[in-house]
This record gives structure tokens, sequence and C-alpha cells, in this order.
């Protein structure tokens, strides 16, 4: 099976300025860019920067406040639905122009003093209201579960919490976002994290583990996760989310091209 390839544009091609990031991965031979949080730049120009490219958007977040700071983020604090809201509302309006294939909502940590099934009960409605915020735009919605060992009190975690959290929320705009280096950071098996979630995966993302490295930099059995991708029928982006190193010189890039991985 090939799957499309994309590059994420906050991680990789980091030494140059965001708006020429796209024109660097379309030059390395990616087939599409994801974003984490595009919002420095203004939609218009991304949109036309990507249209000059023939470049599609695979995927970017909804703002998470003051997440990637160490705080909470705002999708499961009840106390910030009104914040969550407009930030729901920053990502639709970015979407109109910009065009993403799906969203991401990050869970975010547990907050201080909220109680874990409170925290999941105000996920769970924060989700279901933007999957059918997106759903009018053709956009589909995905949530992620992060690792706790880089992100300590991520309130999603692991392929059976998303797993439940699928299951809670029950839309059908609203897929697991599956990144292959957080599910081996938690110590899970990939072919059962992906068999878990089969059917529900609307995006996969990946970096070495366990040094968010690019592929071949650490132990993670690449050849084990596509053949599970295969057999579980994904047929969406992989997406290249690590660390580049000082060196590093996208070498893994043809390995996966010859071995019928990417297109």
């Amino acid at each position: 099976m090939r799957w499309p390839l994309a590059a994420n544009l906050s991680m990789l091609f980091s030494e140059l300025p965001l708006h020429e990031r796209p024109a660097a991965a379309c030059a390395a031979g990616f087939a599409g860019v994801e974003i984490q949080f595009p919002y420095e730049l203004a939609a218009s120009q991304l949109e036309r920067e990507l249209a000059r490219l023939a470049l599609p958007l695979v995927l970017i977040n909804v703002p998470a406040g003051d997440l990637m700071q160490g705080g909470a983020g705002l999708a499961a604090v009840p106390e910030c639905r009104a914040g969550f809201q407009a930030a729901l509302e920053q990502a639709v309006a970015y979407a109109e122009r910009a065009r993403p294939q799906r969203v991401n909502v990050l869970p975010g940590r547990l907050a201080d003093g909220v109680e874990r099934e409170a925290a999941l009960a105000c996920l769970a409605d924060n989700l279901r209201l933007a999957a059918d915020r997106f759903a009018g735009l053709g956009v589909g919605v995905c949530c992620e579960a992060i690792n706790r060992l880089d992100m300590p009190g991520f309130l999603v975690s692991s392929s059976a919490e998303l797993d439940d959290l699928l299951a809670r929320v029950d839309h059908s705009n609203l897929s697991a976002q599956l990144d292959l280096y957080h599910m081996v950071r938690m110590g899970e098996a990939l072919p059962e994290s992906i068999g878990r979630l089969a059917g529900r995966i609307g995006h996969v993302q990946f970096a070495d583990a366990p040094g968010r490295g690019a592929p071949g930099s650490g132990s993670l059995d690449f050849v084990g996760a596509m053949q599970a991708l295969d057999e579980a029928n994904y047929r969406g982006w992989l997406a290249a989310e690590y660390r580049p190193g000082v060196n590093d010189t996208l070498a893994w890039l043809a390995d996966w091209r010859a071995a019928g991985w990417v297109g």
C-alpha cells in the first residue's frame, strides 16, 4: 500500500520562516503539508502559496490556549468552554480560506481541581461541537493521544483512552489522530494500537522513538506499523512530525519509497 506523505511544517524545515516552508517541502518531495498552529500566517497568504505549489493542507490544530506553555489548554477545562468556542471559531475562519482536510483538537492536560470524569465530559461536549461545526465545511475533526512522558498530566494518552473517547463522543465527523511515536512512548505495541482503532483512524503521524527523530534514528518498528496500517485498511495521510537532526538528509524518504510505503 502506498500512502500520501505530508511534512509537518511546525517541525520540519524550521530553519526557514513559516511562509517559505511549503516550497521547501514540495521541493523535497512531500505531497502535502500540515501545520500545528498556522495562525501567525494570514490564511489568505497560506492559501495562495499552497495553490501556487498545488500542495494540499492536510491538517491544522484548533488553538489550544496555554497548552504549549505547560498549561491545561482549553478543550477539557469546564471553566474554559467560552475560550474553546472562541478558539473553534478562529479555526473555522482560518479553515474557510486555507481549506485544511482535517483539524485536530488537542485534549490537553487534566486541570488542577478538575475531576477526570468532568474533564472528559467537557472534552466530549467540545468535540461534538467541533465535529458539528466543521462538518458544514466538509472538514474532518480528529483528536490525538499524547504520551505522558513528554507531556505529564495529558488527559488522553493511550490508544485505549482514545478509543473510549471516540465511543463517548460517537460522532461521524470525529476520528482518531494516531501518532506512532506517542503510542510507542506509552509502551504500546503498534499493531495492537492500530488494530484497536481500525476503521476510526483519520490521520497518522510518525517519528522514531525514543528520541522523536527521523525514521532510522531510533528503534520504532516501522515495518510492523506499515503492515498493521495496511491490514487496518488505513487510506489516509502519513505525516512526518519529527525533530530533524543536524545532518538530517531525508535519506529515510528514499528508503520508504523503495519499500513501496509512500508515493
